[in-house]
């Protein structure tokens, strides 16, 4: 299934004014459960005294999460790390007009070869490393590029449904992708390897958040690779699925998952 297609297009819908970005970004906080399960752990760290003043949002995208952190913490400087240099300079051009360009700056990077000079004091993942083949060196270079004491925060499938994949010969529901997702063991493994400890693991996208992203999320992809006129149908197919997501991406959030299909992943240098 194509979803990068997708996002493109949705994102060339609202890129054409700085408040319909915005708006945009608003959207994808509330349909996207993933970005509630950051938001939850951006108000624990914040909560626990952790004021970053320097942030690295790691395979920024549109720049939503960079947007966040904007408003989140804003005396940080954040960048972006983007591999699309096309995104790169959307990402820039978007933030200079809205004057956040003092403090946010978006840049090229293969997080591969990660330039890792102990710069951050957090570093955001999210939904990036089941994109990543090499993900041993992606973690190492992570490690090296954060500072004594700093936060790596990384959302990802596991390997319960992640992707959608629940038997051994199912494909990937997103082509991207080149894992179908972690383990608690195989990440938290990887993660000690390269030197982070103080590792905390929690399943997302259990029961509730399952049907929420299936609601949200596949099926309205599925309608719109089978034809891109379903685009024009979307605000009314959300107008009656998006309350019901919406409760179900709450109890997501609230509840501890025994299982799920997603991964939260909370580790220190």
């Amino acid at each position: 299934m194509q979803y990068d297609p997708i996002k493109q297009s949705l994102g060339k819908i609202f890129n054409s004014t700085p408040l319909l970005r915005k708006l945009f970004y608003r959207l994808l906080d509330l349909l996207l459960l993933r970005s509630w399960h950051i938001r939850r752990e951006l108000g624990h760290l914040k909560k626990e005294g952790f004021i970053p003043a320097h942030i690295a949002d790691a395979g920024s995208g549109f720049g939503q999460y960079v947007y966040y952190l904007s408003k989140k913490f804003p005396l940080a400087q954040i960048t972006g790390l983007d591999i699309k240099q096309e995104q790169v300079d959307d990402c820039n051009a978007f933030f200079s007009s809205i004057g956040l360009k003092e403090r946010v700056n978006f840049k090229y990077a293969d997080l591969t070869t990660l330039e890792a000079k102990e710069n951050y004091d957090l570093i955001l993942s999210v939904d990036v490393m089941e994109h990543i083949e090499e993900d041993r060196a992606v973690f190492q270079r992570f490690y090296k590029d954060l500072k004594p004491g700093g936060v790596l925060l990384i959302s990802t499938p596991s390997d319960q449904g992640g992707s959608n994949v629940h038997h051994e010969h199912e494909e990937s529901f997103i082509d991207e992708h080149v894992r179908d997702g972690y383990g608690v063991d195989d990440i938290d493994e990887k993660l000690r390897e390269a030197g982070f400890s103080d590792i905390h693991i929690l399943y997302s996208y259990g029961k509730p958040g399952s049907l929420s992203w299936k609601l949200s999320m596949k099926y309205p992809i599925q309608l719109v690779n089978f034809s891109k006129l379903f685009l024009i149908l979307l605000p009314f197919y959300y107008l009656v699925t998006y309350p019901i997501s919406y409760c179900l991406n709450g109890a997501d959030v609230r509840r501890e998952h025994k299982a799920g299909t997603g991964l939260i992943v909370r580790c220190k240098k």
